[in-house]
């Protein structure tokens, strides 16, 4: 529609601005509206930042709630260059002795040096076609099928595109004046199960000997680990294994061999770490913290502006607070020596969040651990309260019950109704206003008529 426009200022009335200011009064639900939406906006921003808060507790209390993430083992070893070792939660403290008389090692050969090519891109087909076939191991048999131009790189990427186990190389063996090339295999996997054994070679290299001049050259041995657990003195056990990575001689430990020690025997201590298990209590406590601290920020009263903050009224946030108040505080049943965190150091502060006594802590963990780990932890019969934050945050977070989830959709339909809403209206304003203009447009020309006839009737006198 054109725009309409009102005449000069002659009559003394500016019908341009009674118009602005109707359409302003008028405009005042929509502002409401508008401001209602903004905040619905902010608050379903928020419960998104709650939600992911509760799930970084959850989070931190998974470290605490099985008896397998619970447990935090450390060790030391006596000769890192030798070997280095690392425990999981399932180690069991102890010492051990370990000699190590062998490393494991990947099978390497190469071609006769009376084979070699001048060059990479050299044809080492001497026929139509060629076929090189080999097995790792007790695998399977692989070939690779060359055309009569086929070259020692066609050779070498046939070779590796199979992925069979085998990884192929090319060096020059002579000089730059004098080049040399020849392949090597090199098994992918270590251990004296995994050699490689040419069965077939139709190319000039011979591998298989197959003319009588050529032939392998054994770069490297296919072997295993060897180690010898225990004190030498007495009656240690000999290990051999396939890896220098050994995850099955003592339990929940790995080790990494990384040279032989000769007789030379490296002490290997495996013990419990109270300082990673305080750890994960304190991290436990930091996000419980950080939840009670986003929501009581959120739920302030101002006395002076006598306005609340953005979850004043809110009780879900609240009810959130309440349930996980419940399940970190209250005692754990069918437990007699620590029954409540606040036998092991927690402590409630005025505002909600709990302080850790980390003396306190220290000396139940290194008096007590077990108990600290049954205060925590789920089992059979008994939950403890990191289960019991987890189950509760499982409930607030639940997709389709969850009091958070409800909340949240509940938003999410505000927002698109306010936004229905407030559209409809601002195209009742947009009819309203250009009604007014049309009106106060006629109004207007009245108006200047009737000054004109006065104008005249005046002359006329």
């Amino acid at each position: 529609m054109a725009s309409i426009s009102f005449g000069g200022l002659g009559n003394g009335l500016d019908f341009g601005q009674v118009v602005d200011q109707l359409v302003k009064i008028q405009r005042i639900p929509i502002d409401q509206l508008t401001q209602k939406k903004t905040t619905a906006q902010s608050k379903l921003t928020d419960y998104g930042l709650l939600g992911s808060k509760l799930l970084a507790l959850q989070s931190a209390g998974d470290a605490l709630r099985l008896p397998t993430s619970f447990d935090r083992s450390s060790t030391t070893v006596s000769d890192q260059t030798a070997l280095t070792a690392s425990a999981s939660s399932t180690a069991t403290p102890g010492s051990y002795l370990v000699r190590v008389t062998q490393l494991a090692q990947s099978h390497q050969i190469t071609n006769k040096g009376t084979t070699a090519v001048s060059s990479a891109t050299t044809d080492i087909v001497s026929g139509a076609s060629a076929a090189f076939t080999f097995r790792v191991g007790t695998g399977a048999d692989q070939t690779v099928t060359l055309s009569g131009a086929g070259t020692l790189e066609d050779l070498q990427t046939g070779i590796n595109d199979l992925g069979a186990g085998v990884t192929a190389s090319i060096v020059n063996a002579g000089s730059e004046t004098t080049p040399a090339y020849r392949l090597i295999l090199t098994a992918t996997a270590s251990g004296a199960s995994n050699g490689v054994t040419i069965l077939a070679d139709g190319t000039t290299l011979d591998f298989a000997n197959g003319g009588g001049a050529g032939g392998v050259d054994t770069l490297q041995a296919a072997q295993d680990s060897v180690a010898i657990v225990g004190d030498p003195t007495l009656n240690p056990v000999t290990v051999q294994r396939s890896s220098n990575v050994v995850t099955d001689v003592i339990p929940g430990v790995t080790l990494s061999l990384l040279k032989t020690t000769g007789s030379d025997t490296v002490s290997v201590n495996v013990t419990r770490d109270n300082a990673a298990v305080k750890e994960s209590i304190n991290k436990f406590a930091t996000a419980y913290n950080d939840i009670v601290k986003f929501v009581n920020e959120r739920t302030t009263y101002d006395v002076a502006t006598k306005k609340g903050a953005l979850f004043f009224g809110e009780p879900t946030a609240k009810g959130f607070l309440s349930q996980l108040r419940q399940a970190l505080s209250a005692p754990v049943s069918g437990l007699t020596t620590y029954a409540s965190v606040g036998e092991v150091g927690f402590k409630t502060e005025r505002d909600g969040t709990i302080t850790v006594d980390d003396a306190k802590l220290d000396t139940v963990l290194n008096s007590n651990y077990k108990a600290v780990k049954s205060l925590f932890i789920n089992q059979t019969g008994v939950a403890g309260v990191a289960q019991r934050v987890n189950v509760a945050i499982d409930a607030i977070d639940d997709i389709s019950t969850g009091s958070l989830t409800v909340r949240k959709n509940a938003l999410t339909n505000q927002l698109s109704s306010l936004t229905t809403e407030i559209g409809r209206k601002e195209d009742a304003l947009s009819v309203y206003e250009e009604s007014l203009k049309r009106q106060y447009a006629a109004l207007d020309g009245l108006l200047s008529r009737l000054k004109g006839q006065a104008t005249f009737l005046q002359s006329q006198g």
